[in-house]
């Protein structure tokens, strides 16, 4: 009787454990499914990152021998593969422990030298090769975002933690990384994703997640996000919430209209229309809920394509310094006013000169 009790207990005890088990793996399939595409198709090994076939060649040999691995800088454009590049390093590294010896921060929303002198200073000297982990590693994403005085502090921790750290350091622009810390690090500068490559890549997605496409949408998705791999990744996830991806689903989610917007706003002002322009320009940002910075982008265009304005001199110049204003946190709607009125005097300068 006693045996016959065990063998049912035994069995109820099996049929829970595969209970969970089964509840497990429909929580992992709901987990993925819901996963952001960028998230769900990062690359987890060096050898899956896209069209950086040089720097993957130098940081697998770096791997190999991580006890001679110096600080590394990863430099270029967004989307191109920077940090998760820095992440897969970790991972061939460390294993299954890189979570835990490995410090990621967003040096953009943690730029000060509050964030330098404790947060990271504190993982840096800390010691542990418990696990045979050789350093801790610590990933500073758009690190070009310091202040110059983190800088110099971060400078002093890489010098004094080398023994115990390596660092990561992230930047879409070298130049704004102060030369100690440059000099301390092994450079890879990695260069805009081609269309080809980006283009196949997002067809071989479609495929994985059964979605109908065009490819001449994809090729529409490389135009409006340049080669930045991770906005064309989330881009044709919003298309697909579309139904099937096309020119227009594309087109829907791309702001192509906004470009179109953007044009008649700088034609506009190089006509003379300053009032309507500014209008235009205020409509844009505070209803249609532009960015400054795709304003700017589609404004160079506008330029580029105009028959009398492409090569303006002035009005190229007008546009990099309402860029650069931008960048360094000047007020968005005065900077792209002031832009707009700088516009409508060249327009007026030009129909002088043709008089």
């Amino acid at each position: 009787m006693v045996k016959v009790q065990q063998e049912e207990e035994e069995v109820k005890e099996e049929e829970q454990q595969e209970k969970k088990e089964a509840e497990t793996k429909t929580q992992a399939t709901f987990s993925s499914d819901q996963l952001m595409w960028v998230e769900k198709y990062r690359p987890r090994r060096l050898s899956e990152v896209i069209n950086q076939a040089e720097i993957i060649d130098r940081l697998q040999a770096l791997v190999k021998r991580p006890t001679d691995m110096p600080h590394l800088l990863f430099a270029g454009p967004p989307g191109t593969g920077k940090t998760t590049a820095a992440i897969c390093v970790a991972r061939e590294i460390m294993s299954d422990y890189w979570r835990d010896y490995t410090l990621e921060l967003n040096a953009s929303n943690e730029r000060g030298i509050d964030t330098v002198r404790t947060r990271i200073k504190n993982f840096a000297s800390y010691s542990d090769r418990r696990e045979g982990i050789p350093f801790r590693l610590i990933i500073l994403d758009e690190s070009d975002a310091m202040t110059n005085d983190a800088q110099t502090a971060l400078r002093r921790i890489m010098e004094e933690s080398h023994n115990a750290a390596r660092f990561i350091l992230t930047a879409n622009y070298s130049s704004n990384i102060i030369e100690p810390i440059q000099s301390r690090c092994a450079v890879f500068r990695f260069s805009r994703l081609s269309e080809e490559d980006v283009v196949n890549y997002l067809e071989s997605i479609c495929k994985k997640e059964s979605v109908r496409y065009v490819r001449s949408a994809l090729s529409l998705i490389y135009n409006a996000t340049e080669g930045d791999m991770r906005h064309a990744l989330n881009m044709l996830q919003a298309a697909s919430s579309l139904g099937e991806i096309s020119n227009e689903s594309v087109g829907r989610v791309t702001g192509l209209s906004g470009r179109a917007k953007v044009g008649d706003v700088i034609s506009a002002a190089l006509d003379g229309d300053f009032s309507s322009a500014r209008l235009k320009l205020v409509e844009l940002l505070k209803v249609g809920g532009m960015s400054e910075h795709d304003f700017i982008k589609f404004a160079n265009e506008a330029i580029s394509r105009s028959k009398d304005f492409s090569s303006s001199a002035e009005a190229i110049e007008a546009t990099a310094e309402a860029d650069y204003r931008l960048l360094v946190g000047a007020n968005p709607e005065i900077q792209l006013t002031a832009y707009l009125a700088k516009l409508a005097s060249i327009g007026k300068q030009h129909r002088r000169a043709a008089k």
